[in-house]
């Protein structure tokens, strides 16, 4: 991958991050070796395929005014907003949050998520654990881990990809492949490369010379690098210049490919950057449910910038309509192809909000307490699972930890918790979650 860097910004916890340009498709990857594939065909995998949508809230939403709205608190824990019903009796969610009231029926509301810690990256989102106990390479995410143990399921197109949107700053820290290494990273499409992602316009010669640099880069990076991180260079290159030769990743990603009435229910993002983390593209929520439809078993989809330390009521009346939609859309768009079995969302951040709103009408930091929304992958939904305290600061209920939930996607694709491993550069096998169950409420 060649990795052009742009201009600095900074996020609350002072750390810098970087926008960038990536050169052409030279950002492919995730492709296992043939060997799965053979693997995958003898063992008569259909052809409507297991996948997951994440959907990650850079910042930490705060969850006590979206989806654990306390009614009885007093007012500096309570804030502005008010509950409304849902399509299901005894649920209530955020007022500003109509379109997804409206489909509960369809989701399942966790609103006692633990174990978080406060640092502002989307590791523990990505891959379940604590960057502080990362082994050598680090952690790989969860569309690293499906990569590398299911592969592709249409060779055209990667298993896994993470949509960053044309001039968005890199979200925060964003997690990687870890010990798996380089061949079972995500293809991120960036703006000006997805162009390249076909032939047309291209002649061999430039294909030619492409192929030249990839190679010079890679041969680089082999030199340089001793630590075994750069394993599957062979399966990156195949399936870079794979792409290259095939139309169907570029179809997935023309959302206009799609119906009037269907981009109208999505809505159209705002691609303003606020904060320096994500652009509110509802468009990404529809170029998801394409590149799963295509073949994708891992779509990742960071949206918005959720850390309110100031105005934390006027930003959430900005951000919360067009999540809404988002994923009221998404969700619904599933169930009407018959995609709602196979395919898992998860809509989380890192963690949640205080539960006093400080002198600047924000929410601080809280990684006590958080909140998530499943949907799909036939999990049994219309339900609030765990509770907060009064003050909505504390697991009062039902604890709900973030390896469960990654349990319980790994289930949905079909992966044995208990039997699944991988290896790290040492040669150490690791389970996928550490004791961790799939959610009984939702596979039991």
């Amino acid at each position: 991958m060649l990795t052009i860097y742009g201009r600095q910004s900074r996020f609350c916890d002072g750390i810098s991050r970087r926008n960038f340009i990536k050169i052409g498709a030279l950002g492919l990857g995730g492709l296992a070796l043939p060997q799965l594939l053979q693997a995958e065909a003898r063992a008569g995998i259909r052809k409507s395929h297991k996948a997951i949508i994440m959907i990650y809230l850079p910042g930490g939403p705060p969850h006590q005014d979206m989806f654990d709205i306390k009614v009885d608190a007093p007012p500096e824990i309570r804030g502005e907003f008010k509950a409304i019903k849902t399509n299901v009796p005894g649920i209530r969610i955020c007022e500003h949050l109509p379109s997804m009231a409206a489909v509960m029926d369809k989701l399942a509301i966790l609103r006692s998520i633990v174990g978080a810690e406060d640092n502002h990256y989307d590791y523990q989102c990505m891959t379940g654990r604590l960057k502080r106990t990362e082994p050598p390479g680090g952690w790989p995410s969860i569309g690293a881990v499906i990569s590398k143990l299911q592969g592709p399921a249409n060779p055209g197109v990667p298993p896994f990809v993470g949509l960053e949107p044309v001039m968005q700053h890199k979200p925060y820290n964003a997690s990687g492949p870890g010990f798996l290494g380089i061949g079972n990273r995500s293809f991120r499409p960036a703006g000006e490369g997805k162009t390249d992602l076909a032939l047309n316009g291209i002649s061999l010669e430039r294909l030619a010379d492409r192929k030249a640099l990839l190679a010079s880069f890679d041969q680089f990076q082999r030199d340089v690098d001793a630590s075994g991180l750069m394993a599957g260079l062979d399966a990156f290159n195949e399936q870079a210049f794979g792409m290259l030769t095939s139309s169907q990743l570029l179809e997935a990603l023309d959302f206009q490919k799609e119906s009037p009435r269907v981009i109208e229910r999505y809505g159209k993002g705002d691609p303003k950057v606020r904060g320096d983390a994500a652009p509110r593209l509802l468009e990404q929520f529809l170029i998801a449910r394409r590149l799963v439809e295509a073949g994708a078993r891992v779509v990742t989809v960071a949206f918005g910038f959720w850390d309110y330390h100031s105005n934390n009521f006027k930003t959430a009346r900005e951000d919360m309509p067009m999540l809404d939609r988002g994923v009221s859309a998404l969700v619904q768009d599933l169930h009407d192809r018959g995609m709602d079995k196979d395919v898992s969302v998860v809509v989380w951040g890192e963690f949640g909000r205080t539960p006093t709103i400080n002198k600047d009408g924000g929410r601080d930091h809280w990684p006590r307490v958080s909140c998530a929304v499943l949907a799909g992958g036939g999990m049994k939904t219309g339900q609030v699972i765990g509770a907060t305290d009064r003050l909505g600061g504390e697991a009062a209920d039902r604890p709900v930890h973030f390896q469960e939930v990654f349990a319980t996607l790994y289930h949905n694709m079909g992966i044995d918790v208990n039997k699944a491993t991988v290896t790290d550069l040492s040669g150490r096998p690791h389970f996928l979650v550490d004791g961790y169950q799939p959610m009984r409420e939702v596979v039991g």
